[in-house]
């Protein structure tokens, strides 16, 4: 992969020596229970196949209560939340105040556009691996945890926000319906070992043709 390619990838700022920022992670999350946001941590451990250690939707099957409703039997594509540090910005300018893992992210990144990477790309988190398997897909729970927030994580193909949620994924429109997701993505743990603040994240990207990233 060259190496103007891969940059189109990494952050929106770049510094006044011309030179991209270096990916990394901003801060680490889980949780043992069910609930919308996780808890900040040190560090967090990761385990091949099976997710954060100590976490709610660490498994091999389906750990999300919804998609457990759904089909118990699933394979757990969503190991893994990881969520662009960028988007708080957006929640500031917008009159939210959010923190680390208050949106239920495990891992907080920044200076790497994860929207706009394609599926299977490897996230190297400064030893463990994930690998990316969609997008997380905004629903009403957001709204439930600050009124009107889902307008910040969600928006038509225009660009205007809006605060009507996506359809499920299990719905025949959840793929083609005209919104932009912006609420993080979702990962497999690839190799395992332990994630703290401030480690550099290493992006490989899969062979070509690439797959846009979808919801899961």
């Amino acid at each position: 992969m060259s190496e103007p390619v891969l940059h189109a990838f990494l952050g929106r700022v770049t510094r006044e020596d011309g030179r991209v920022p270096q990916p990394r992670v901003v801060a680490v999350s889980r949780d043992q229970t069910h609930r919308f946001s996780k808890v900040p941590a040190e560090s967090i451990t990761l385990v091949a196949g099976l997710g954060v250690l100590g976490d709610a939707h660490a498994g091999t099957l389906v750990q999300h209560r919804s998609r457990v409703r759904r089909d118990p039997n699933q394979p757990n594509l969503r190991q893994v939340h990881l969520l662009h540090a960028e988007v708080l910005d957006d929640a500031r300018a917008m009159g939210y105040e959010l923190g680390p893992g208050d949106l239920g992210e495990n891992v907080l990144t920044a200076d790497v556009d994860l929207l706009a990477l394609p599926t299977g790309t490897l996230l190297d988190l400064g030893g463990p691996v994930v690998r990316l398997t969609g997008l997380r897909n905004p629903c009403a729970q957001i709204n439930a945890f600050r009124a009107g927030l889902l307008k910040v994580v969600l928006s038509r193909t225009d660009g205007t926000p809006t605060n009507q949620p996506a359809p499920s994924t299990a719905s025949t429109e959840c793929a083609t319906a005209p919104v932009i997701r912006k609420a993080g993505v979702m990962a497999v743990v690839e190799r395992g070992g332990e994630v703290m603040t401030g480690q550099d994240i290493t992006v490989t990207l899969p062979d070509s043709p690439h797959v846009p990233l979808a919801p899961v």
